[in-house]
């Protein structure tokens, strides 16, 4: 069983129903979606490029998953998501755009956010007593990714080597794209699908507890929590059992 603390916007939030549907999973719910009908990329073709992101849910990394350490619980760890989301204030961003990270395409800033990178930061250091150490085979696997000196060290300390300096915000919309004209279809697609929703104020409000149930299992929102003094006052909780209520 694996945990992660993801932004993503509430269950009805345009944003979430979007990427959402483009990913053709729910993790509200945990309920397949039908994707959208793309100009250039085929639904079928769509599908296969979405399969890794799908499985994690349409959301933006700030604490990465993981196992809980010995001798800490779930109830334990929702306690200090409550705490946590009460404490940090609400982030106004400048908006998103359509954009390739590397090797897959993502939904990122279209100007860097500082309180973002204290919100990340913040994330990654409050929840890491609740980290079991990395094991030998995600140690290798992280390391033959050809990390710098630097990320092998975050990884090292922190268990994942993206975060700090090297943390960039982005809401993965696909796996590993290799063919450039592909890729240049499937961001012409993607910009035109998100354009209602791009180059505008984005607010991060909510964040999320996700969990992974056993290995290789979809990501689903266990908590979803307001960001200040409201996180008190309940917010909308959310899991697969109470997501629509």
């Amino acid at each position: 069983m694996r945990y992660a603390i993801y932004f993503t916007p509430s269950y009805d939030d345009p944003l979430t129903r979007l990427g959402s549907q483009w990913l053709g999973r729910d993790a509200f719910t945990g309920e397949a979606l039908g994707q959208p009908v793309l100009e250039e990329i085929s639904r079928e073709r769509l599908f296969a490029l979405s399969e890794e992101p799908r499985r994690y849910g349409f959301h933006a990394t700030l604490k990465p998953p993981f196992s809980l350490a010995e001798g800490r619980s779930e109830d334990e760890l929702r306690d200090a998501f409550l705490s946590f989301c009460e404490h940090m204030p609400a982030i106004s961003l400048p908006g998103l755009k359509v954009a390739r990270l590397g090797s897959f395409l993502a939904l990122t800033l279209s100007a860097p956010s500082d309180a973002l990178d204290v919100l990340a930061a913040s994330c990654v250091e409050t929840f890491d007593p609740f980290r079991a150490p990395l094991s030998d085979a995600d140690r290798a696997r992280r390391l033959a990714a050809g990390l710098s000196p630097h990320q092998a060290e975050l990884l090292e300390k922190w268990g994942y080597p993206y975060v700090f300096y090297e943390f960039r915000f982005h809401m993965t919309l696909s796996g590993r794209l290799g063919d450039a004209e592909e890729a240049e279809c499937l961001t012409r697609d993607a910009t035109r699908y998100f354009a209602s929703l791009t180059d505008r104020p984005l607010k991060i409000s909510t964040i999320a507890l996700f969990v992974e149930r056993e290995k290789g299992a979809p990501f689903t929102v266990l908590d979803l929590k307001p960001l200040g003094r409201d996180a008190s006052e309940g917010g909308r909780p959310v899991s697969r059992e109470n997501a629509n209520a």
